[in-house]
């Protein structure tokens, strides 16, 4: 698997936009193909990863809980995929662009591939990205292009309770006993740098920002930072410095975890073509 860059934070520069793939050279139809894929490999990738936790959540409702959270990322994985299907005249199927791609061409963020580890680390994980979809996908909502605004709108709804859900863990295990506050910091501690990526502009969302069917992702990072910085304090833990940022997930260079999660995710479809989703 070839890895993802890392990059030292040395200045407080803003992300660039991957030389490959600049704003204004994709055509449109292309760069909205690309711009709605990518929102699906993060939606499929998320979910696949936190169905894992399917039976192994530590007690029974939050077993439930997370399978439901899950299944929200999955259903709007589908949904992002099957306008993907449409933009490209039904030439693939939702299940062939969802289990049928080799690593290389899918366009989830790094941050989502990454295994679960324990329940610390998948609760970190998942106020980073919760805080970032909240404000993201109430922004998406009002995007100029119908489908992708109800997408959104929808989503905006799920993120709410996302969001609840993992801040109240977050306090819980970072005002809890020795152990979970020494968890909880160290997964945040991990997992910063990969934060970084989720406020870099692509090259096909350049294409789509002036046309407002995008929104500008890096306009967002300063205010994520201060609600990271509010939540964490309320929790007595420490906010991680800026010292790295890794990326590369949008350009489908991704971490030696993807390749394990796409041979266990697509099994069935693979061994068994032409089963529905």
């Amino acid at each position: 698997m070839i890895p993802a860059r890392v990059e030292e934070r040395t200045s407080p520069g803003r992300d660039g936009v991957p030389p490959s793939r600049g704003a204004g050279r994709l055509p449109s139809q292309a760069a909205l193909a690309e711009f709605v894929l990518a929102l699906g490999d993060d939606s499929l990738v998320l979910g696949q990863r936190l169905s894992e936790w399917c039976g192994r959540a530590p007690f029974l409702e939050e077993d439930i809980a997370i399978a439901n959270v899950a299944l929200d990322y999955l259903g709007r994985a589908e949904k992002f995929y099957r306008y993907v299907s449409e933009l490209g005249g039904g030439r693939r199927s939702v299940d062939e662009i969802a289990f049928l791609r080799d690593s290389r061409a899918y366009r989830n963020l790094l941050i989502f591939e990454l295994p679960v580890g324990d329940f610390a680390r998948t609760m970190a994980r998942q106020l980073m990205v919760d805080a970032f979809h909240l404000p993201y996908f109430r922004r998406l909502s009002r995007s100029t292009n119908a489908r992708i605004a109800a997408i959104a709108a929808k989503a905006v709804k799920e993120s709410r309770y996302h969001l609840k859900r993992s801040r109240d863990w977050v306090l819980r295990l970072g005002d809890g006993t020795e152990e979970s506050h020494a968890k909880i910091q160290s997964a945040f501690d991990a997992l910063w740098g990969y934060c970084p990526e989720m406020f870099a502009m692509a090259g096909d969302e350049m294409a789509l920002l002036d046309s407002g069917v995008a929104v500008d992702r890096s306009a967002m990072k300063t205010d994520w930072e201060s609600e990271m910085k509010d939540v964490l304090s309320e929790a007595t833990l420490t906010t991680p410095g800026n010292e790295w940022a890794i990326s590369g997930g949008r350009d489908g260079v991704h971490t030696e975890h993807h390749g394990y999660l796409l041979a266990e995710m697509q099994f069935m479809q693979r061994a068994y073509p032409g089963l529905d989703w």
